[in-house]
């Protein structure tokens, strides 16, 4: 038997399987060592794009902010991507640039390659936020990092140093014995100037050292916020012991930064017409005076009767009107505490067009008066403030909350006016109507009513009256109903006589009962009462 001989295959398959594995390794070369583009920090702390060595392009390139705003770049010929708005210090760059490689690599590595790159924006921090400083001396400052361009605030004018060189200390100059500024300072030309850090410098010297502001003895507005800096650390100064305000104001201490101490106002803060009295639990220079001391004074402003007048028309407690020439104080705190003290241009104009002749006299705007007097009283009442027409700090505090509130006068406005001469007679007028005249009696020649104007003080339905008659006896007589005392001992009531319209009381203005009744829910605290011939 003939026996076929087999071909052998295995020389083939192994050259395959080589070639396969060669081609293997070039295209994980190809993909693994292809050049690649990417992204770094150049000398001026900017971006970068290198391309590829041998091909490949820049697609598309970003740079944007944590918040995900997009900032507009200008690629330069080096591969800087240069801002085209400046960017302020510290603030965080994410960098994306998108590579294109050419089509003979492309089906290996993909059309396009990625590279991207975070960093922030260099800020230049100063080292020295409290120096001493010799009198006739500039003012150094040290900066961690070199600065190309500081700015100096709160001085007139300005000042904008653009350095030749970038450097860390830089010479602003003398600028007095002690102050503080506010500095600005960038170590990129593509930087945006940032917020002002300020500085304060202080004498040379071994006292604790302060600088005051707004400056001691000085006026200042009820919220106005009390900054004390120190030459020295607050913790290491106070060792935790703060100071006390005199009188006492709503508010809070807080330390802005470790050399620095403020107190906030809160609501009416200081008040009005004050002498603010601040007392420190340590002895400290302030300003030029030549010993430590531990008391820091300041006042505020008085409030202006004008001002006064404006509320109660606004709050509807006068018979008068207030109109704002401009768009009057928002109805905010501190707004209207400014007001108090310089109150907006305006006009008063009568609220009513048949208001009696005699109310209309007393009128005096600017100039406190009977009207004024009887309103205050009438709000005191009306907010259970000890009553005696004096607008004190109370009552300015509750004038400004019911004008921010906007609730005025429930009552209305009442005006009593007495004719003493016979027939003698009572009348009640309100709201712009006269709503009752009823004859009255007034004081006999021995004990006559006195003339003027007076508010009522004291309003009860019924009560007991003693007193000493002209002939030297005394008199009581209890169970006298409808009472409203305005001059003393004097007041308007119910008394039972045979008739009415002449002199027979002892001073008192005496109505017939149903008359009396009438007029009396008219008469609250603060009415006007006018005895006139």
């Amino acid at each position: 038997m003939r026996i076929k001989s087999r071909r052998r295959r295995w020389p083939w398959v192994l050259a395959l399987g080589s070639a396969a594995v060669i081609v293997v390794a070039v295209l994980a070369y190809a993909a693994l060592a292809w050049p690649r583009g990417s992204l770094r920090v150049g000398d001026a702390g900017l971006p970068e794009v290198r391309l590829p060595r041998f091909a490949g392009s820049l697609g598309q390139v970003s740079v944007r902010r944590a918040d995900g705003a997009l900032i507009p770049i200008a690629v330069r010929p080096d591969g800087t991507l240069w801002p085209k708005r400046r960017v302020i210090p510290g603030t965080r760059l994410f960098v994306e640039a998108v590579f294109r490689r050419p089509g003979a690599i492309s089906w290996i590595n993909g059309s396009t390659q990625t590279a991207r790159l975070v960093l922030v924006a260099p800020s230049a921090r100063l080292l020295t936020r409290w120096p001493r400083v010799k009198a006739g001396e500039p003012l150094r400052l040290t900066f961690d990092r070199p600065v190309r361009e500081v700015e100096v605030t709160g001085v007139r004018p300005a000042r904008d140093l653009h350095l030749r060189r970038p450097a860390r200390t830089v010479a602003l100059g003398p600028l007095g014995e002690e102050g503080s500024v506010g500095i600005r300072a960038v170590a990129q030309p593509w930087e945006r100037l940032p917020p002002p850090t300020e500085v304060t410098w202080f004498p040379p010297g071994k006292a604790a050292m302060s600088l005051v502001r707004p400056q001691q003895g000085s006026q200042v507005e009820p919220t106005t916020p009390l900054r004390l800096r120190f030459s020295e650390p607050v913790a290491h100064l106070l060792h935790g012991r703060m100071p006390s305000l005199d009188p006492r104001a709503p508010g809070r201490w807080h330390t802005p930064d470790s050399h620095t101490l403020e107190f906030v106002p809160r609501g009416y803060g200081f008040g009005l017409d004050q002498r603010v009295r601040l007392k420190l639990p340590v002895q400290v220079q302030i300003g030029r005076a030549r010993k430590p001391q531990r008391a820091i004074n300041w006042t505020t402003p008085a409030p202006s009767e004008l001002r006064l007048e404006e509320l109660l028309a606004l709050l509807q407690y006068i018979p008068l009107r207030w109109t704002a020439i401009r768009a009057d104080a928002s109805r905010t705190i501190s707004s209207q505490l400014a007001a108090a003290a310089h109150p907006p241009p305006g006009r008063f104009t009568w609220r009513y067009p048949n208001t009696p002749p005699p109310l209309v006299s007393l009128w005096h705007p600017g100039r406190f008066n009977d009207i004024v007097r009887g309103a205050v009283m009438a709000f005191e009442h009306e907010h259970d403030l000890a009553v005696d027409g004096i607008p004190g700090h109370r009552v300015w505090q509750a004038l400004i909350a019911d004008v921010i509130a906007g609730t005025p006068h429930p009552g209305g406005y009442s005006y009593v006016f007495v004719h003493s001469t016979i027939p003698q007679s009572l009348n009640l007028w309100h709201n712009g109507r006269v709503l009752l005249s009823s004859p009255g009696n007034t004081g006999v020649p021995a004990a006559p009513t006195q003339l003027g104007t007076f508010p009522v003080f004291e309003h009860i339905p019924v009560g007991t009256m003693t007193g000493t008659n002209p002939d030297g006896s005394h008199y009581h007589d209890p169970g006298i109903r409808y009472i409203s005392y305005f001059n003393h001992g004097e007041g308007i009531h119910a008394f039972n006589r045979a008739s009415f319209g002449t002199p027979q009381s002892l001073g008192c203005v005496e109505l017939p009962l149903a008359a009396a009744a009438k007029v009396w829910p008219y008469t609250p605290i603060g009415t006007l009462v006018t005895v006139q011939r």
